[in-house]
């Protein structure tokens, strides 16, 4: 389990921790992740995914999940992320052939 964001690809950064003497010491940045569930419409279930604060934000902010992960590019997302893309766009495909 790496401490990386499933939508935006965020991850552990690193840096120091300048003392007031400017003594720099290393150390790591680690993302403020959530375990969180998302519906998607599409597939018409609950996803479990590990997502960033922003990533939460930016879900919110495009419209939900299938709006995000459509726009989303393929290298930001982890494997666990393109599967539902990847299915998301199949049952969009299906549905408006449905209603053709």
């Amino acid at each position: 389990m790496s401490r990386r964001c499933d939508l935006t690809g965020k991850g552990p950064m690193s840096g120091h921790t300048v003392s007031h003497s400017n003594i720099k010491t290393k150390r790591r940045f680690l993302p403020n992740l959530f375990n969180v569930t998302l519906m998607s419409d599409a597939l018409g279930r609950s996803v479990r995914l590990k997502v960033s604060a922003n990533g939460l934000k930016s879900v919110d902010h495009r419209g939900g999940l299938d709006a995000f992960l459509v726009k989303a590019k393929d290298t930001d997302l982890s494997l666990k992320a393109l599967e539902i893309k990847r299915k998301i766009a199949k049952a969009k495909a299906s549905g408006e052939k449905a209603s053709a």
